[in-house]
């Protein structure tokens, strides 16, 4: 599972819908596999807009990348450390993986199970919302 996805994802607890501390997901026991892949540049500026930037600089903390900055960037590489930036976002969002782990809810504590890159968001029946098909 690409870190790319965890900006994307929250709790699917129906308690949790309007509660800010169940966004983001946070990772425990993850074990990471780094990938490597072409630089996209203009990739990370269209997608910049689109991230939680307070979401991702707490989940690369949490994951050890502590070279993000704390203000989001523009996405223009103008400078050498603007395009250091940008190169840390590849690495982090798109070259890091966690291969097996956990998701944890920050508001009701619920884990979704990474395995083999995938994420189990299923979640048990007394969770789920109940419903019923009417034929």
């Amino acid at each position: 599972m690409k870190l790319l996805t965890i900006n994307f994802l929250t709790c699917a607890v129906k308690a949790c819908k309007t509660s800010s501390s169940s966004f983001p997901l946070h990772f425990r026991d993850a074990e990471l596999e780094q990938r490597e892949i072409d630089y996209n540049p203009a990739f990370l500026t269209n997608i910049l807009p689109r991230l939680d930037w307070a979401a991702i600089t707490t989940t690369a903390a949490e994951l050890g990348f502590t070279h993000l900055p704390t203000e989001k960037p523009d996405g223009r590489a103008e400078t050498e450390e603007d395009g250091n930036v940008l190169r840390e976002l590849h690495t982090l969002l798109m070259e890091t993986e966690v291969v097996e782990g956990k998701m944890v809810c920050g508001n009701c504590g619920h884990e979704y199970k990474i395995k083999e890159g995938i994420a189990n968001f299923l979640l048990p029946n007394h969770l789920g919302e109940s419903f019923r098909l009417n034929f």
